[in-house]
């Protein structure tokens, strides 16, 4: 008896030993596991801009490039690893463009046929998206959904007709502006403000889009076209890639905690951005001040920016310099501060990949690196429904709303 006690002791140790040993790893392969039992999407991948960057430099089309590649930040293969199954494709129209009539939907619509195009070369790989219905029915078979947003409604112009026409074509959500007030609002990053908001064709613009069956994205826009369009809006709003403000004091691309929870009474969701500058104020402090440095360095030896010896210096100030980047554990901060503050239904992934350049943090520098944040979130102890809420279910909360 005395020995089956023992031995009883000695098999609950090792058990003991086991379970923590399992705990260690568990939270990694859980991430894993998560990362592709459910729908990841992302509000916001600069791909089809990058593409007809290339397609225009060297005259040539580069449909191919999304399977596998080793440039950029994201490819089919990268996305299968990482369980993204739902990238928004950008359709970014530069605000240089809104001067000249016709230059802006023009792009748009041009934008829009390579993401066809993708989409009709590999149907194996990819398929457009208009619905939340379309994803799920996409993820059961293991395709990719590219559902589009247009990132700058400036190619809706002055007629109102067109955000049907952007409808038809596949476009989800429409980022109201850029970096210089439009016709619709005023910007963020635009030094005056000629609206103070939304301008009277930009209430129209929003009432039109809750119509018709477009997320209105406020990613972007001044603070003050934010609350106008949150007394406007008969619908749920996103943000497709802003980050917390509480973070980046000062910086009015993200959205400051009132504003936070605003979106939250709107049943609205903020997809976080992860380029370093948005989420970590000692990263652009340590980048404007290496651009100073950058700047003497080649006046100092007579050259200009796009040299080949400019370059070489310049890749001397990133090399190994983790000053320069930050890291997913900030990205989760976000995550986790929005969560917090208004709850876990009001917070997704909005990565801006291919669009911040190589400011991407360690652990999230592409598409395959999903499962680095979920695994950072399961270790502050967000739960499996948590995680499948962040991943992908807010959003298509969201988007569901808005089709009804």
């Amino acid at each position: 008896m005395k020995n089956s006690f023992i031995l009883f002791i000695i098999v609950l140790f090792l058990a003991s030993c086991s379970t923590s040993k399992q705990t260690v790893l568990s939270n990694e392969a859980r991430a894993n596991i998560m990362a592709q039992k459910y729908i990841i999407t992302d509000g916001h991948v600069d791909l089809p801009y990058r593409l007809k960057i290339l397609n225009f430099r060297f005259q040539k089309e580069y449909l191919g490039i999304p399977i596998s590649s080793e440039k950029g930040d994201f490819d089919f293969e990268r996305a299968r690893e990482g369980g993204l199954d739902a990238p928004f494709m950008s359709i970014y129209v530069p605000a240089r463009l809104q001067t000249e009539a016709g230059e802006s939907k023009a792009l748009a619509d041009s934008l829009i046929d390579m993401v066809a195009g993708i989409c009709d070369i590999h149907p194996n790989n990819f398929r457009i998206a208009k619905s939340p219905d379309d994803l799920k029915t996409n993820f059961k078979k293991k395709i990719v959904s590219l559902p589009m947003g247009m990132e700058n409604g400036s190619p809706i112009e002055d007629n109102l007709k067109n955000i049907q026409h952007f409808k038809n074509r596949g476009i989800s959500y429409i980022t109201l502006t850029h970096s210089l007030n439009n016709r619709i609002c005023d910007s963020s990053y635009d030094t005056v403000r000629i609206h103070n908001g939304l301008s009277a064709f930009g209430e129209d613009v929003v009432k039109e889009m809750n119509r018709v069956g477009i997320m209105v994205d406020i990613s972007h826009v001044s603070d003050s076209t934010f609350y106008d369009v949150m007394k406007l809006t008969s619908k749920p709003v996103i943000a497709s890639h802003s980050s917390c403000r509480h973070f980046t004091p000062g910086f009015e691309r993200n959205m400051n905690d009132d504003m936070i929870k605003e979106l939250a009474k709107n049943n609205g969701v903020i997809m976080i951005n992860f380029g370093s500058s948005f989420i970590d104020m000692k990263i652009q402090a340590a980048r404007d001040s290496m651009g100073v440095a950058y700047r003497a360095q080649l006046k100092e030896n007579n050259l200009k920016d796009g040299d080949d010896e400019a370059k070489v210096i310049l890749d001397s100030y990133f090399e190994n310099n983790p000053a320069m980047w930050s890291d997913v554990k900030v990205v989760a901060d976000h995550v986790e501060h929005v969560k917090n503050l208004v709850g876990v239904e009001h917070v997704g992934f909005g990565s801006d990949f291919d669009g911040v350049g190589d400011s991407l943090p360690k652990g999230l520098k592409d598409v395959s690196d999903y499962p680095n944040l979920i695994r950072e979130l399961l270790d502050r102890g967000f739960t499996e429904s948590d995680i499948e809420k962040v991943c992908g279910a807010n959003l298509m909360r969201v988007w569901s709303e808005v089709l009804k």
